[in-house]
């Protein structure tokens, strides 16, 4: 998750500040009711559970003014319980990152991140910082029905703590996807097959046998590749009911991802609906990227 999606005026992460502009106008003025602000930070699908701490200095909630009060501005990288629910009484904790410059040639402790194209180039926009991932707080809830486990790079399996980047409009749209797919008599039951990629991790894929582009959204950690699997046999539904499964699935999924870029233009990003394989069903690639692509 990056500071800069609810903070910064321009670059990649920049639409996230619209779930701060009304909020910031109005607590110069006066006090912030607690449930409309708590609000601002859970997204569109009002179902996100986690704020970047930063951002969450500049609200006039009383639950989070004693929090800093009785701990100081500078918390610990990882998650803070504030003691603050949303309105489903789950809980929201607040994320301190742990900063981009801690990488040291590639490496988090004994986490391999490799080198992001911004490193190199000067260029283009670099991660504000890491999540900390632990045994502890794998299973942690980031949003209404998707955990930090579900975004993890699937390499070092004996490697802890891991590190994690993951853009809150991602769990947006992804939950506004689900909602969606309830709405239309389908499985909510989103799985996330890839959702951040460390550098390093990327690269090996990169090129036509691997598929995967050398810049890669997953890099940035608002890109997921994602199935529905109503039936938990670790592939895609048939949502167009036509008694298969295939990338006619993948495209159904797509069409409905459309809709929910045209109803929330903040969320535009890239939709590209893959066909199965020998290692894995159809699925749609999702992300917010902040411009519109098809390939």
């Amino acid at each position: 998750m990056t500071i800069r999606s609810f903070l910064a005026p321009t670059g990649r992460l920049a639409s996230g500040l619209l779930l701060l502009v009304g909020l910031v106008g109005r607590a110069a003025a006066e006090p912030v009711d607690t449930t409309r602000g708590l609000l601002s930070f859970l997204g569109k699908s009002g179902k996100l559970r986690i704020i970047p701490s930063q951002a969450a200095k500049v609200l006039r909630l009383p639950a989070l003014e004693r929090f800093f009060a009785s701990r100081g501005s500078d918390l610990d990288p990882g998650f803070h319980d504030a003691e603050m629910a949303a309105p489903d009484g789950e809980a929201v904790h607040l994320l301190s990152l742990v900063p981009f410059s801690s990488k040291e040639h590639g490496l988090l402790g004994g986490y391999r991140l490799g080198v992001w194209p911004g490193e190199r180039n000067g260029r283009q926009a670099v991660p504000d910082g890491f999540i900390p991932v632990t045994l502890d707080n794998l299973n942690l809830a980031v949003s209404k029905r998707f955990h930090l486990a579900d975004f993890v790079t699937h390499d070092q399996p004996t490697v802890w703590p891991k590190y994690l980047v993951l853009e809150p409009r991602l769990l947006d749209k992804l939950e506004l996807l689900a909602d969606a797919l309830e709405a239309a008599g389908r499985s909510a039951h989103l799985v996330v097959m890839s959702g951040f990629r460390t550098p390093q991790y990327n690269a090996k894929g990169v090129g036509r046998r691997g598929g995967r582009a050398k810049d890669s959204q997953h890099m940035y950690g608002d890109a997921a590749d994602v199935f529905v699997d109503g039936d938990e046999n670790g592939r895609m539904d048939d949502l167009n009911g036509d008694g298969r499964v295939n990338r006619a699935d993948a495209q159904w999924l797509l069409a409905l991802a459309e809709g929910i870029e045209l109803a929330h233009p903040d969320l535009i990003g890239g939709l590209s609906a893959y066909k199965p394989t020998a290692a894995h069903g159809p699925f749609l690639h999702v992300d917010v990227r902040g411009v519109r692509a098809r390939w």
